[in-house]
């Protein structure tokens, strides 16, 4: 839906009078590090640019805030208003009235309905019309009328875990029900129909994303007539695109290199959010030397995160010196919560060569570390196996391409495993990557416990089962606090993700963060030029 833009007489003799700023009337620019979308059903949303174009064309039953990451700031969205009976066990969402989904072809817009929820979730818990039926296991929907809608849960669940399945992210995202009956699973993943701020309007396959502005938008008609996103895998060709205007708003690089240079040019402002990917070295400890502490206390004094962080540099990334960062998250822990908890593990090469004495290695160690050439990961790593070299531990590297990264991780193939990513809440970094049960070769349900580390198991069990929130968060903290006792892993440090747009860009919200990695396009963002 490209609008070619045109100057007329007037305009130009215009440029002679004072400037008065003015909203632009032409569709929002962005081009995303992507060579095409996955797909545009957002129960299947992979990557960030699906979850960007799901974020503007549907809506959750709550949500975060459009520059919000933290958890706390959830509030209602297609729900006005929800409770808790007593039991812990059922959960009543009253909807909002009066929202409509946009028409399609083939469709009229409808007001939305709790049918189109119950419809939108039992699709969510299915694992073949979704990627994050496992969030939802054993629960039940039911309309109990129009505009009520009643979940149960097979055990008591915190207000934090149970709104964030039922959020503006992963498979929280309510869709038509009749567009994707009339159209199909294969026809509603080119042509999705929601209720947000913004309406599919066209594809082109390894090119870009078309949508048009849903002037029946419950919180208001949007002041951009319509959003392309634009599918442009060259970072050189997005930043030269954005500064001769083809482009509003490009996805950047998380080296702090590009952030510079995008700020020397003019007319170009860069954001800079987080959460970022969190990274983490997973030490194997069903393999000697790793099994032992004192091997994993000396790895972790035999590397400085701050050296890490100026080789990336410290625009695109931070120090973390938790299992997962307390700065979004509750339950996480603070920086400053690990180090007044004394468990931090001060980068001291001597005493790393001591512990490893110690543990009957005077003469060092070598390690088998299979990773991903992706350079985003692989920088860092080689900075990391320079500075464990100085402690006499070596890092036999083996780079390889990222799909044989993982099958290889998951075989057990490598005694560190570098991994970053993040999650929505504590509960799923701890159970994914410290649960016994996420164990990847015997565990229950084989996921990313790399470590083969069961130190924990209880705390989490007690935490997903605890309805108080408080309660929950600080067993949560009890689980960080045992890892680093423990040391199945090292964290290292939390990326940050970048973008550049122009000066003429009104976002309408303040960019703090993003659980999904991009830059928000709401109903209030706007060009004025």
């Amino acid at each position: 839906m490209k609008r070619p833009l045109s100057v007329s007489l007037a305009a130009l003799v215009a440029l002679t009078a004072p400037l008065a700023t003015q909203a632009a009337d032409r569709d929002l620019r962005v081009a995303y590090d992507v060579g095409d979308i996955s797909s545009m059903d957002p129960h299947r949303a992979s990557s960030h640019v699906d979850r960007a174009i799901a974020s503007m064309v549907f809506n959750g039953l709550v949500r975060l805030p459009a520059g919000s990451a933290n958890m706390a700031d959830i509030e209602p969205d297609l729900a006005e208003s929800w409770e808790q009976s007593e039991d812990g066990l059922t959960w009543t969402f009253k909807l909002r009235g009066g929202v409509m989904f946009q028409g399609w072809d083939g469709g009229e817009p409808y007001e939305m309905t709790a049918e189109d929820v119950v419809f939108s979730l039992n699709k969510a818990m299915d694992p073949e019309q979704s990627a994050y039926s496992g969030e939802y296991t054993g629960m039940t929907i039911e309309a109990t009328d129009d505009m009520t809608v009643a979940i149960t849960t097979p055990e008591p669940l915190s207000e934090t875990l149970m709104l964030a399945k039922l959020m503006n992210y992963g498979a929280g995202f309510i869709i038509s029900k009749q567009a994707y009956e009339q159209m199909g699973a294969d026809g509603f993943r080119l042509h999705p129909v929601g209720t947000g701020p913004f309406g599919f309007s066209g594809y082109t396959p390894q090119s870009e994303v078309d949508l048009v502005a849903n002037e029946n938008y419950f919180r208001g008609t949007p002041k951009l007539p319509g959003v392309d996103i634009l599918f442009m895998p060259d970072v050189s060709a997005r930043g030269i695109g954005l500064r001769t205007g083809e482009l509003d708003v490009i996805e950047g690089s998380s080296e702090q290199s590009w952030v510079q240079l995008m700020q020397s040019y003019p007319n170009v402002e860069v954001e800079v959010f987080g959460p970022g990917s969190a990274s983490v070295l997973f030490l194997n400890m069903n393999k000697p030397p790793l099994d032992d502490l004192k091997v994993r206390q000396a790895i972790a004094h035999a590397i400085s995160r701050d050296a890490v962080v100026a080789a990336i540099g410290p625009a695109t990334a931070t120090p973390l010196e938790a299992p997962f960062p307390g700065e979004y998250l509750p339950g996480g822990l603070t920086n400053e919560e690990v180090e007044a908890e004394g468990l931090t593990y001060d980068f001291d090469p001597e005493k790393a060569k001591a512990l490893l004495a110690e543990a009957g290695y005077p003469d060092g160690i070598t390690l088998t570390v299979v990773h991903t050439e992706l350079s985003v990961m692989l920088r860092p790593m080689e900075n990391v196996q320079a500075q464990l070299r100085q402690s006499g531990i070596n890092l036999d590297l083996q780079v390889v391409d990222h799909s044989t990264y993982h099958s290889l991780i998951r075989d057990d193939a490598s005694q560190i495993v570098h991994y970053m990513a993040w999650r929505p809440n504590a509960d799923v970094f701890l159970t994914r990557f410290y649960d016994s049960a996420s164990d990847i070769t015997g565990g229950a349900s084989p996921d990313t416990n790399f470590s083969h580390y069961a130190g924990v198991d209880e705390l989490i069990a007690q935490a997903r089962n605890t309805v108080d929130g408080a309660e929950q968060a600080a067993l949560w903290k009890q689980a960080s606090e045992q890892i680093l006792r423990d040391l199945p892993s090292i964290p290292v440090f939390q990326g940050r993700s970048a973008i550049a747009h122009t000066t003429a860009l009104e976002l309408g919200y303040e960019l703090e963060g993003n659980l999904a990695f991009f830059m928000p396009v709401t109903e209030v963002t706007d060009i004025v030029e």
